[in-house]
């Protein structure tokens, strides 16, 4: 069943509000937070004037005597409430205080030492006295933080906060008063009421919802005309020229059958561009068919003749395991991953008689078919001229002699030669320029430097020299081709030497295949997605016990 589509238009509109509505509410967002603060500001810069006057120029050594000694009727006193009254009726604050912080429990956590009021204040609340506790005016929570402020703070520190009262929220700056000492005496309180503020706040939101609401309003609908003008009737015309161009090549292999009618658009921006590339484009897609069908069929014929031979190539390779069955002395495993159909890398393995096996790695230069032949040329050379008494290394300089002999292309060929006595262990390889083999012994595999000599059909007359190593029971060879350290992931970073030896070390002394697997598997990991640029072998022979002769 056919999807329902919505209108580019509607969907324009749409997205339209929503954007707008977002943009409305985050610039009153802003604002709203903007005038907060900006109001804040202005109040503490008021209450730090209101306290800079109430607590500056004072006998306050006089008003600690006074309240050691619970003297309410002390002149000093008087005088500092009168300063407080003074302050309180000329300016536009809730209260104005002095307390002394005792404790943080939930009531009497403070004492008051003197308050300012006004006329109207005297006649409600009468004085305040000298030592009377807060009750539960100041919750635990609010007189730890007073306590915590009158013991710590440093000397002309103010501490604002916002607070709850049973009046409406206030805003309140304290510092504390010390005596001439520096001892803290009580901290000295201003509170204001922030009614300025919850009055604009109260009315903020609905200012910006009807500005919102008209402006988005006008702007949806300008911006939904110039659209509809500009981008949504073009794109309907070439919607419908595209509809007909698709149902015409619906069912048609004929190239002339196909007709991208002209949307005839003319409004001189990237619409009309549009347009007039897909014309083009429905013409040359026309030219491109009729290529394509001629193409396809040559296309046909090349893929069968590379499946052909990617299968002759796999099956000049040994691809039966295990191998020697009736041999308990050894075993092997192999892999080749050509990155293309057929690819340059080969393996082999073979008895040169009856205690002897070879085994051979190499890489051809070059990729596809003229690797592969040259591959089928040097395989054969190696195996027919490993014979029993031979020595590996004249063996390859036999061996790159006739290559060189007919090598037209000018490939050449990386290649690693090993024969294993199965009697003693003793190992005999030679290097054309190949990558040197890991050995593992003793629950450990080591990179194996040996001599490297130059590669096979590059030059005739070349020498090689054989190296002997003495494998013990248990002992492994694992040899690969540079697929392996070159393969390269989505960032063009190498595999390498290093991630080779701890994922071969990782994997540990498993059997030939698992290894395999195991080192194939962290490769796929580490390229992921991107692709195999060269052929991929790998060979391991476990030399498992000593032929009994």
């Amino acid at each position: 069943m056919e999807t329902k589509k919505k209108k580019l238009s509607t969907s324009l509109v749409a997205a339209i509000v929503i954007f707008t509505v977002l943009l409305s509410l985050s610039l009153g967002l802003i604002g709203y937070q903007t005038y907060y603060q900006g109001m804040i500001k202005e109040y503490q810069k008021y209450e730090d004037t209101i306290l800079n006057l109430a607590v500056s120029d004072f006998d306050w050594d006089a008003v600690r005597t006074a309240v050691e000694k619970q003297d309410a009727d002390a002149s000093v006193l008087t005088a500092l409430r009168s300063r407080l009254d003074h302050i309180k009726r000329s300016s536009k604050i809730a209260w104005l205080y002095m307390v002394e912080p005792l404790n943080d429990s939930a009531t009497d956590n403070m004492r008051y030492i003197t308050a300012g009021h006004t006329e109207e204040d005297y006649q409600i609340y009468g004085v305040t006295p000298l030592g009377k506790l807060t009750g539960n005016e100041y919750p635990a929570e609010v007189a730890r933080q007073y306590l915590d402020f009158y013991r710590t703070s440093q000397p002309g520190a103010c501490w604002y906060y916002p607070n709850k009262t049973e009046w409406g929220w206030t805003y309140t700056a304290s510092v504390v008063v010390r005596d001439s000492a520096g001892k803290a005496l009580g901290v000295m309180g201003v509170d204001i009421y922030m009614v300025e503020i919850d009055r604009v706040l109260q009315i903020f939101p609905l200012v910006i919802l009807l500005a919102s609401a008209v402006l988005s309003a006008l702007f949806i609908f300008a911006l939904s005309v110039w659209l509809n003008r500009r981008v949504v009737h073009p794109l309907s015309r070439l919607q419908h020229a595209a509809k007909l161009f698709v149902e015409s090549s619906h069912g048609s292999s004929d190239p002339a059958a196909l007709d991208f009618a002209n949307p005839d658009i003319h409004t001189a921006d990237e619409m009309e561009s549009l347009s007039a590339a897909l014309v083009t484009m429905a013409a040359d897609l026309k030219s491109y068919m009729k290529n394509l069908l001629h193409e396809t069929a040559e296309k046909e014929r090349i893929g069968a003749e590379l499946n052909v031979a990617t299968k002759i190539q796999a099956e000049m390779l040994p691809i039966i395991f295990p191998p020697f069955p009736d041999r308990k002395e050894v075993d092997i495993y192999a892999s080749m991953t050509p990155a293309k159909e057929v690819g340059g890398d080969f393996y082999d393995f073979f008895m040169v008689d009856e205690r002897h096996l070879a085994i051979v790695v190499a890489d051809v230069s070059g990729k596809g078919v003229p690797a592969a032949l040259f591959m089928v040329i040097g395989k054969t050379l190696i195996k027919d001229h490993t014979v029993p008494g031979a020595d590996p290394a004249e063996v390859f300089e036999k061996v790159n002699n006739l290559l060189c002999e007919s090598n037209g292309e000018e490939l050449f060929i990386t290649a690693f030669l090993g024969i294993l006595d199965l009697v003693t262990g003793e190992f005999k390889c030679v290097s054309a320029g190949h990558e040197p083999p890991y050995i593992f012994h003793n629950g450990t595999y080591v990179e194996h430097k040996i001599k490297k000599a130059f590669v096979l059909a590059g030059m005739e007359n070349m020498k090689y020299t054989t190296v002997t190593l003495q494998l013990e029971p248990g002992d492994k060879v694992f040899q690969y081709t540079d697929g392996v350290t070159e393969a390269t992931d989505a960032h063009e970073q190498l595999y390498g030497d290093e991630r080779l030896g701890a994922s071969l070390n990782k994997i540990g002394g498993v059997s030939a295949k698992e290894l395999l697997s195991g080192v194939k598997a962290d490769i796929d990991r580490f390229v992921c997605s991107a692709p195999q640029f060269d052929d991929i072998t790998m060979l391991c022979l476990e030399y498992k016990e000593r032929m009994k002769v």
